[in-house]
């Protein structure tokens, strides 16, 4: 009975099995991804035009009659422009399996939804968690955004960087008219090579985690972009388009959520003093959120960079 009620609508997948925190293992060795070898897929607000051209083999056929030092160095100038972090572990008991595979990530965001993805409560505490935890000054990356990054308006930031998957909404979100931001499907290519390491102060990823398939990689790249003593919050709740979540993310309930986002920042490696805030993980509150009482709980899992 309780275990129904952990679901994130008291009712859990026929046919699943939920997996108890206990079994989260991680293997402590390097997992190299077939995305690395893939195409990145990454589009700035300088360059919207659906007919710019791509990256992918510039210079070619430039390079074939030039001398061995030369290729050398535009090797590893070019190479290190675009590194790739790869994490220290893999979670092996994660079902990372979509709820519904048949439409690909790019198809089903291609058009816009402009809404919060949580409700006004929620979204207060966010804020509230960004005022404590955010430098002033600082440069973010807002992860898999859309038109608001819900940022306290009291705090002035140097630059505010943002990733999504829909142009239009991103293009709304008043929060890059200081900044860039890019289109890419992470879970096609994890690497944020559009960022330097040690560029950023914080980044932020508000509702998006439970779709991402590889997230330790994608971890992993965050703690390369972070600067030391950087800030990562990866912010959710119970509600999120279902057909596009992993199972390894529908089948728990919020308090092993937190737990299974502490550990990809675990296995992704470089981060300390991990945390989960908010009061979202509580059985009161998830019990009062499924009968329509409660809202959205809010939980939060806000991990540090090491300062090496």
């Amino acid at each position: 009975f309780l275990g129904a009620l952990w679901a994130p609508c008291g009712r859990p997948y026929k046919g699943r099995r939920s997996v108890p925190v206990s079994q989260t293992r991680w293997r402590q060795r390097p997992y190299h991804s077939s995305a690395q070898r893939g195409q990145r897929i990454s589009s700035s607000r300088t360059s919207r035009s659906e007919n710019a051209s791509t990256d992918t083999g510039r210079g070619d056929t430039s390079q074939a009659h030039m001398p061995l030092i030369t290729k050398l160095i535009l090797a590893l100038t070019i190479g290190s422009a675009q590194p790739l972090r790869l994490p220290v572990g893999r979670i092996t008991s994660l079902d990372r399996r979509k709820l519904v595979a048949s439409v690909s990530d790019s198809e089903f965001y291609k058009s816009p939804r402009l809404v919060a993805h949580a409700d006004d409560a929620f979204l207060r505490k966010l804020t509230a968690l960004y005022r404590e935890r955010l430098p002033a000054g600082g440069v973010l990356l807002d992860l898999m955004s859309s038109h608001i990054s819900h940022l306290p308006p009291a705090i002035s930031f140097a630059r505010v960087d943002g990733h999504g998957m829909n142009a239009e909404e991103l293009t709304k979100n008043p929060a890059f008219a200081g900044g860039q931001w890019w289109v890419q499907d992470l879970n096609e290519d994890p690497a944020l090579s559009f960022a330097a390491d040690g560029e950023y102060d914080a980044v932020l990823c508000m509702a998006g985690v439970q779709y991402l398939q590889e997230p330790e990689s994608v971890f992993a790249e965050c703690s390369r972009v972070l600067k030391p003593n950087g800030v990562m919050i990866v912010a959710f709740t119970n509600s999120f388009f279902h057909q596009k979540a992993i199972y390894g993310w529908s089948e728990r309930g919020m308090a092993t959520r937190a737990k299974l986002v502490r550990d990809y920042m675990r296995a992704a490696g470089g981060f300390d003093d991990i945390t989960i805030e908010g009061d979202g993980t509580g059985l009161v509150a998830q019990l009062a959120s499924i009968g329509g009482l409660g809202g959205d709980p809010f939980a939060a899992v806000v991990g540090r960079k090491n300062g090496s």
